[in-house]
């Protein structure tokens, strides 16, 4: 049985697997590195840990289950336009929210849903049309902002619209994205 804590971001909720014996360290890599004392911990997605806070303001549950992720993709990765700012825009337009930090995951959830067999998340998406709209910070200037990228330099109509519901229609990639397909629709 896995036990997850559950918790809710700004586009969605996430979870962090949740440690509170000594036996559910097995097999993590924390074995001898946490100790019965410093529990309960949970592990984060980027190889570490850190103490549990029930009283932590985002915490929403803790959640047992036999499944590897407690989370459905709608619930991880919010639907919903208004709180859109980036993430992945299916060929029909479809929106789904994630942090500047999460599109591979969110990709990875996606392909599982419609790419099964994909071996590489984001490539697949990008073959099947998706589009992602990233944080567009070139790591040099202070200035964030967004910035959409289409893997095969093509959108859908629906997409263009989407885009154009959320204000990214000025943007020059996306001018040359709608340039470029503008006489197929």
């Amino acid at each position: 049985m896995n036990k997850f804590a559950i918790y809710r971001s700004g586009v969605g909720m996430y979870y962090y697997k949740y440690i509170d014996t000594l036996e559910a360290l097995a097999g993590s890599g924390f074995e001898e590195i946490i100790t019965e004392e410093q529990l309960p911990v949970v592990l984060d997605d980027a190889g570490g840990y850190f103490k549990f806070n029930a009283e932590d303001h985002q915490f929403v549950e803790l959640v047992e289950t036999e499944d590897d992720v407690p989370l459905t993709l709608e619930q991880m990765f919010s639907m919903d336009p208004e709180k859109f700012k980036l993430g992945w825009v299916s060929p029909e337009g479809d929106l789904y929210s994630c942090s500047y930090t999460n599109h591979n995951k969110c990709a990875e959830m996606l392909a599982a849903k419609f790419v099964p067999d994909a071996k590489y998340p984001e490539l697949a998406l990008g073959r099947k049309g998706w589009i992602k709209v990233i944080d567009s910070w070139d790591g040099k200037s202070r200035k964030h902002g967004q910035y959409v990228y289409s893997d095969n330099g093509r959108l859908t109509r629906r997409q263009a619209d989407r885009l154009f519901d959320l204000g990214l229609y000025k943007n020059a990639e996306v001018k040359k994205l709608i340039a470029a397909c503008e006489g197929e629709w």
